[in-house]
C-alpha cells in the first residue's frame, strides 16, 4: 500500500478537488462551478444547525481519485471472476474442462472476492477530503464508498479523539482518525496528504509535529 502511495503522491488530475456540489471529487480551478466528474456524491444527512454554514477545506489527499478507480477495477474483476464460475461448472459437467481447472477457477474466484473484502475495509475509511464548519463544531469526512465512489461522513468535533492523545505518531504513512463514541474510525496521511488550512486542522486534531 505504502508503494503506490509513493507511485501517485502528487498526482492530482486534469483538476484540483473542490467541495462537492453536484461532482464527485473536483472541480475545475479555472472555474469553481464547473465539476469535472458527473455522479454526485453519497452524503448523509447534514446535522442540524450547520445547514447555513459553509464548509472550509483543510485536508485534501489527492491521490484518493487512483485509490477510487483501483477500487471500482476490483469490483469489476471480482465480478468477472465470479460470473465465470456456472459456465465453469456447466463445462466441467459436459467434459469440457478438467477438475483441476475448476478448482483453478474456483480459487481465482475466492482469492479475488477475498482481496476485495480486504481492499474495501481500508478504502472505505481511507480520508480524501476534511472539511471544517465556520463554527470549528462539525467535522466533514469524504471518504470512500464500497463501490469505489464518494461519500461524506460527519462528525463532531467534540467527539474526536485529537491525534496528540493517541499512540499513532504524524511520521508514520497513516493515522487514525477516532472517535470518543468509539463510531466508525477514518485512516489519514500526513506523510503524502496536505495541510490546507494548518489553524483549522489544529483546532480538531491539536497541535503535531509535521512538515509545513
Amino acid at each position: 500500500m505504502a508503494a503506490l502511495l509513493r507511485a501517485v503522491p502528487r498526482w492530482r488530475g486534469p483538476a484540483a478537488w473542490g467541495r462537492p456540489c453536484h461532482g464527485l471529487w473536483c472541480c475545475s480551478e479555472q472555474d469553481p462551478s464547473r465539476w469535472v466528474a458527473s455522479r454526485p456524491p453519497t452524503m448523509k444527512e447534514t446535522p442540524s444547525g450547520t445547514e447555513t454554514e459553509k464548509f472550509q477545506m483543510v485536508y485534501r489527499f489527492d491521490a484518493i481519485r487512483a485509490f477510487g478507480f483501483l477500487s471500482r477495477l476490483k469490483v469489476a474483476q471480482t465480478a468477472l471472476t465470479v460470473v465465470a464460475l456456472p459456465p465453469g461448472f456447466y463445462w466441467y459437467s459436459q467434459g469440457l474442462m478438467t477438475l483441476n481447472s475448476l478448482c483453478l477457477m474456483g480459487g481465482v474466484a475466492g482469492f479475488a472476492f477475498a482481496m476485495l473484502c480486504w481492499m474495501s475495509h481500508f478504502f472505505r475509511r481511507l480520508v480524501g477530503i476534511l472539511y471544517v464548519n465556520e463554527s470549528g463544531t462539525m467535522l466533514q469526512v469524504a471518504h470512500l464508498t464500497f463501490w469505489g465512489w464518494r461519500q461524506d461522513t460527519y462528525c463532531p468535533v467534540a467527539d474526536v479523539i485529537p491525534l496528540t492523545e493517541t499512540r499513532d505518531r504524524p511520521q508514520e504513512v497513516f493515522i487514525r482518525i477516532q472517535q470518543y463514541s468509539g463510531k466508525q474510525t477514518f485512516y489519514l496521511t500526513l506523510r503524502y496528504g496536505r495541510i490546507l488550512d494548518r489553524e483549522r486542522f489544529t483546532r480538531v486534531f491539536g497541535m503535531l509535529d509535521v512538515p509545513k
